[in-house]
């Protein structure tokens, strides 16, 4: 029996009353103070789903008046005419832009929490009581709570994650010897940018066999394979490396036929390095053994107002390669999706309880998520389904997966994200901007354009862009909240974590959605033809990096 069946043996749907109370002055200043919600939701942990349909996210129910396109960066075409580098997604969903494809659970929208209006549940907890639960760790008592609970799968193993300056290096690699390696990226849009609702993380850990060399561990070597993956994933020639010691190690990386002391450019190769000199590079794919952890986090807020990652986590994500397929038989479930669309039928995954649940593309995926006190616990059967939508198949991602294809490329890009000074890079195949390019499309800032701070910041009012203004930003400046909008998302979080009714959405919003559909009407297409987008790549044109595009010849050689 999984940890999640032996804690939650509430039932269907089971009820519980929280106290409320306050301090001598009046001021809420802990969680177990938040204001009382009335029943609390949490549904049975077996394999017994409310929503079947529960991989179709949120924002696939937005309003588009036909024109309004935040579709285009999940479901995307790849023809070698629109993609300027090899992909081996071709999954050419490009499609659901125009079309639902919707089985009939999925023409009613289930994402309920949406239309919460929460106003006065947020305005009953002080800045001060909030700043306080959002700057407390949940993360370190995870491990020891899954050890004493007799847990099966991923513990987790990262000292001091929940403060991350303490746990990784300038360079990103973790300071414990987990091997566990920070990345600086840009958040997808929308849904991760902070002005939204959440700050995130991701990290990396490869296999054993490379970060050693002769049966040891070495940072050399260890560098020199994960920028082969980069590599490999954004499609490049040659990268920036960390100085490493070609006459030391007798290996020549730049391609020049000889051996220097300190060079710091890779050129692309077929095999990795080190103890895993007799694994081939497989082109966009991620050797098998590969491990991300993705902590999502609350928007922190510091005593300077700066906007960044919280201590405490919302959620944290394990996902893991277990199984290496061949291009075929990627191009083959690919193929079985792209039916299963059309039929309309319901998606299924097989669940492993505490190991995870299977992507049905090599990969296995567990989540943590807070419970009704703030603790991290694992996820049910139906949360963990509702990752499925984004991690299985659609057509914008590399292998299943989102961030480290936009990793600020080679060498300066090794470090915990951070989005101050970052410039707004065009994605692979443009030459705008891509948040530019996304509000210009979105007509927002959020997938519901609801979110009125970033319409008054970057919009004029008659619906225009801003485009000096956006032009000179950041994306720091261009998706980070003020102090205040910061707080009051955090707040409205807390709603559902007091509830534990994520089966309902884990949308942050306060006041109920208004450009959601609440029932599907299949007769009227998503966007008309004109604002549909084809050939959007995930990938950034990063500048200041001596990158080169890896050609469709590169791969075949």
């Amino acid at each position: 029996m999984s940890l999640v069946a032996r804690t939650f043996t509430l039932g269907l749907l089971a009820t519980t009353l929280f106290a409320c109370g306050e301090n001598s002055s009046g001021e809420k200043n802990t969680f177990k103070d938040f204001p009382a919600v009335g029943q609390q939701l949490v549904y049975t942990p077996d394999d017994r789903l409310f929503n079947r349909e529960a991989p179709i996210p949120p924002q696939c129910y937005t309003k588009t008046e036909q024109r309004y396109n935040p579709c285009y960066v999940c479901h995307q075409a790849y023809t070698k005419d629109t993609h300027a580098a090899y992909r081996m997604n071709k999954l050419d969903d490009a499609a659901l832009q125009g079309t639902y494809l919707f089985s009939d659970i999925g023409m009613n929208n289930q994402w309920q929490n949406l239309f919460e209006d929460r106003q006065d549940y947020v305005n009953n907890i002080s800045d001060s009581a909030i700043l306080d639960y959002i700057n407390t760790d949940n993360y370190n008592p995870l491990r020891q709570h899954l050890k004493e609970n007799n847990w099966q799968g991923y513990l987790p193993d990262l000292a001091h994650y929940a403060n991350p300056q303490q746990a990784f290096s300038e360079n990103g690699l973790a300071k414990d010897g987990s091997h566990w390696v920070a990345f600086n990226y840009k958040p997808f849009p929308s849904t991760f940018w902070p002005t939204n609702g959440s700050t995130d993380d991701v990290i990396i850990r490869l296999p054993a066999a490379f970060y050693q060399h002769d049966g040891h561990d070495d940072p050399s070597i260890y560098w020199l394979n994960l920028s082969l993956l980069e590599m490999s994933i954004q499609s490049l020639d040659t990268i920036s490396v960390p100085p490493f010691n070609e006459v030391h190690y007798q290996i020549d990386i730049n391609g020049d036929k000889k051996f220097d002391t300190a060079v710091d450019q890779l050129v692309y190769q077929g095999y990795y390095f080190g103890d895993a000199k007799d694994q081939a590079v497989t082109p966009q794919q991620y050797p098998l053994g590969t491990e991300f952890l993705h902590s999502v986090r609350y928007v922190g807020v510091s005593e300077a107002g700066d906007i960044g990652p919280s201590t405490r986590m919302k959620e944290l994500r394990y996902m893991k390669k277990i199984r290496s397929l061949s291009e075929s038989e990627i191009d083959n479930r690919y193929r079985r999706e792209r039916k299963e669309k059309v039929d309309e039928e319901l998606p299924y995954f097989v669940n492993h309880r505490d190991q995870g649940m299977d992507n049905n593309f090599g990969w296995m995926l567990t989540g943590f998520i807070e419970d009704a006190q703030g603790s991290l616990r694992p996820q049910t059967t139906e949360e963990t389904m509702a990752c499925m939508g984004c991690h299985s198949a659609i057509g914008s991602t590399i292998d299943q997966t989102f961030a480290f294809g936009r990793k600020v490329t080679g060498r300066e890009g090794w470090g915990y994200i951070d989005l101050k000074g970052m410039p707004d890079a065009p994605n692979l195949n443009s030459d705008q901007p891509e948040i530019l390019d996304y509000l210009k499309r979105v007509g927002g800032g959020d997938e519901f354009r609801q979110n009125q701070e970033m319409q008054a910041r970057w919009f004029n009012a008659d619906g225009s862009l801003k485009l000096a203004e956006i032009k000179q930003a950041d994306v720091y400046q261009l998706i980070t909240p003020s102090p205040e909008r910061a707080l009051q998302l955090n707040k409205a979080y807390t709603h559902l974590v007091r509830t534990q009714r994520f089966i309902f959405g884990r949308d942050a919003n306060w006041l109920p959605a208004e450009n959601v559909l609440k029932t599907v009407d299949e007769s009227i297409a998503p966007l008309n033809a004109e604002h549909r987008v084809r050939g959007w790549d995930i990938r950034l044109n990063w500048p200041s990096t001596s990158a080169q595009k890896t050609t469709q010849e590169t791969v075949a050689r």
